[in-house]
């Protein structure tokens, strides 16, 4: 479900957002077309990503710029920032949302597995704050949203390249807000938990494992991907003006 609170300054707003083709991501993009801001947004799932531009063009009036780019790829990444750049001013919102949630095995993990799935749960989300810094300088300040994840913070054990990649970005987002404060630039993050998209539900949900889920929050509802677009709005926004180098937890209160 949509947030109903509307952000005056985000109209308008050159925005960026990473994975934001399915799942968290494109609720997020959705969030931000309906805001009226000038959305771009990076993935690698091309029919769906299509399909969700021209629908929001069609609802909204407002069609977000889809950019196919591989993360693992920099150069590409850069690239698209330039695009999104290039069709929309200099971004002001990024949204580091993309991620690669594969469940592994310690026994099974290879190096070069490691360094795939870094690659794309990790790496991205610096080489993207980088590439849009200088526009954010040139705009006069930004915000930077990275999502992370409560799996780290539960000791979920069946995917550690994935949370060490979590946690990292915890890290990550203080570093950044550290460094780029001054140039009155925001970097904060979004812990999400267990958000019930339709790959959660294809690959990993079961009857009896969501019912305990759930009956661990304090809310007692299915948390889903529009749920994860108000806290990001928030953090973009002048709202959230002299907030920084935090994270954000949105999970039902299961912790």
């Amino acid at each position: 479900m949509m947030p109903s609170a509307i952000f005056p300054d985000l109209k308008d707003r050159s925005v960026l957002i990473t994975g934001g083709g399915s799942g968290i991501g494109a609720a997020l993009t959705e969030g931000f077309v309906r805001q009226g801001s000038r959305v771009a947004f990076i993935d690698i799932a091309d029919e769906a990503s299509q399909a969700l531009a021209e629908r929001l063009g069609r609802e909204y009036g407002n069609r977000p710029l889809y950019l196919n780019t591989d993360l693992r790829d920099i150069e590409a990444l850069r690239a698209s920032v330039g695009k999104a750049t290039g069709a929309h001013g200099p971004v002001t919102v990024l949204v580091n949302n993309a991620a690669w949630d594969d469940r592994h095995d310690i026994d099974e993990v290879t190096a070069e597995y490691w360094d795939k799935n870094q690659s794309i749960n990790l790496r991205p989300q610096f080489f993207a704050a980088q590439a849009v810094a200088p526009g954010m300088r040139q705009a006069g300040g930004g915000s930077i949203v990275n999502f992370t994840s409560t799996s780290f913070m539960i000791n979920q054990g069946n995917f550690p390249s994935y949370t060490a990649a979590k946690a990292g970005i915890i890290g990550l987002t203080k570093g950044l807000a550290g460094r780029l404060g001054p140039e009155n630039i925001r970097v904060n993050a979004i812990a999400p938990g267990w958000v019930i998209t339709e790959r959660q539900r294809d690959l990993w949900v079961t009857e009896d494992g969501l019912k305990s889920h759930i009956a661990k929050q304090v809310l007692k509802e299915e948390i889903q991907p529009g749920d994860m677009v108000g806290p990001c709005l928030f953090l973009a926004s002048d709202a959230a003006r002299m907030l920084t180098a935090q994270t954000l937890i949105v999970d039902g209160g299961y912790l």
